[in-house]
């Protein structure tokens, strides 16, 4: 401890006592003299030796002698405490990581019965501040643990390993399973189901898909309701997507109005076992996307424009009146995109009888397209995952780091009372009571 700090130390942690807010005089000239002494003796106030950690160390080595005064009832030293029962038993060095200098040596004290437990640094707590924090968010942004293990001792001069960081990873799977069973929304206008294909190993490493469903429920809060694992292959079978939705449906959901994917095996044929009334929609997005697929890039342009007829159409007729042009001029040269369309037109035309604020709801996928950039950008990085958990461990992660501030969420609600009238008037029926939306 640096000669002569230990009475401005002791003056700076009884005014403290005094205020949550602002330091005071006696604060500040405490604080000043700290910090001329420290400069006269050329300390660094910042950095792995500087003052600021020894006013750390000395800072939490007070509170945690007040913490055991508060738990025995006698000051150290106090008479009153002899003969008292328990009573103080030396301390133990312990060291602690700080994001802003580094390791920090501070002594814990001790008690005879072992019954002290201190809050300020918990029995077993490695780390202060927002280490964990920040592993969980580098995590979810696609890094991998050796790459935060780099980047704590670049950035902040401090050693953890990627065992340390893996197990601060899996602390969250407690909380991703409770985030996947918790209580949804009665009422969902639409929900939007993708699919990503990630390799993990399961004997031998494979791609296999995970699903995940974006809701909008009748506030126009958009919420990641669910994340599951697929399995290898050709699709799910209608078993599958039948759990899933039961699922949902235990979890609070009492109406889904359209339920929107893009080609899931066995979607379509289950969602109706689940909730009757709910009308399955191809994505249109998607469709268009998958169009290109077929076709030369010199000649999307043109191939946008000509389908825009088919899916603007007023109604079903009108659609299938352009898309019959569209197949005369190209279905010759693209036969597979002229498949396309006519495989999905069952579940593409109830589009086409819908508002035209509905449409622009159902057709807009940016932010199933956000997520899945987010999962990609996780994933990518690592390869292949070892179990089906660690890959949805990284996929919860990603979900958990998704618009922080609610910004995006306020945007897209701001836009949402078009859509709510119009609902108002098409499904009143099914629409809750106003107390319940």
């Amino acid at each position: 401890m640096v000669a002569g700090m230990m009475p401005q130390m002791s003056a700076l942690a009884r005014s403290i006592e005094k205020t949550t807010t602002k330091p005071g005089d006696a604060e500040r000239a405490a604080i000043r003299e700290m910090v001329k002494s420290a400069k006269e003796r050329g300390l660094e106030i910042t950095g792995p030796d500087g003052l600021l950690k020894l006013l750390t160390k000395t800072v939490l080595e007070t509170a945690l002698e007040e913490e055991m005064t508060d738990h025995l009832g006698y000051d150290k030293h106090d008479p009153a405490g002899r003969d008292g029962g328990n009573s103080r038993n030396g301390a133990r060095s312990k060291t602690v990581i700080s994001d802003a200098f580094g390791a920090v040596e501070i002594d814990v004290p001790r008690d005879r019965d072992g019954s002290f437990t201190p809050v300020i640094v918990r029995k077993r707590q490695r780390r202060l501040g927002d280490v964990d924090k920040i592993v969980l968010s580098l995590y979810g942004k696609g890094m991998t643990t050796g790459e935060i293990s780099a980047h704590f001792a670049e950035i902040y001069d401090v050693s953890v390993s990627k065992e340390v960081i893996s197990n601060i990873t899996d602390k969250v799977i407690e909380e991703q399973q409770a985030w996947s069973s918790r209580p949804l929304a009665s009422h969902y206008v639409a929900v939007f189901v993708d699919a990503i294909h990630i390799k993990v190993r399961d004997g031998v490493v494979a791609n296999r898909p995970f699903y995940a469903a974006i809701g909008v429920d009748l506030q126009g809060r958009r919420d990641v309701i669910g994340v599951w694992a697929g399995t290898p292959g050709a699709g799910e079978s209608s078993k599958f997507w039948i759990n899933v939705l039961t699922e949902l449906k235990n979890r609070g959901v009492v109406d889904i109005f359209y339920l929107v994917c893009d080609g899931l095996k066995g979607m379509p044929e289950s969602v109706n076992a689940v909730f009757k009334e709910t009308t399955v929609q191809t994505c249109v997005v998607h469709l268009i996307r998958n169009s290109f697929k077929y076709s030369s890039k010199r000649y999307w342009a043109e191939i946008s424009r000509d389908l825009k007829p088919v899916y603007t159409a007023v109604n079903a007729d009108a659609a299938a009146a352009a898309f019959e042009a569209f197949d005369e001029k190209w279905g010759t040269r693209y036969p597979a995109i002229s498949k396309l369309w006519r495989s999905a037109w069952e579940n593409f035309i109830p589009f086409l009888d819908l508002d035209i604020e509905i449409r622009k709801l159902l057709s807009t996928t940016n932010a199933i397209e956000s997520l899945n950039a987010r999962f990609r950008k996780a994933v990518d990085a690592r390869g292949h995952f070892p179990n089906e958990q660690a890959a949805l461990k990284v996929l919860y992660l990603a979900v958990r780091s998704l618009d922080p501030k609610g910004t995006g969420q306020l945007r897209w609600m701001m836009r949402w009372k078009p859509v709510l009238n119009v609902l108002a008037v098409s499904f009143h029926e099914r629409m809750p009571d106003a107390a319940n939306m």
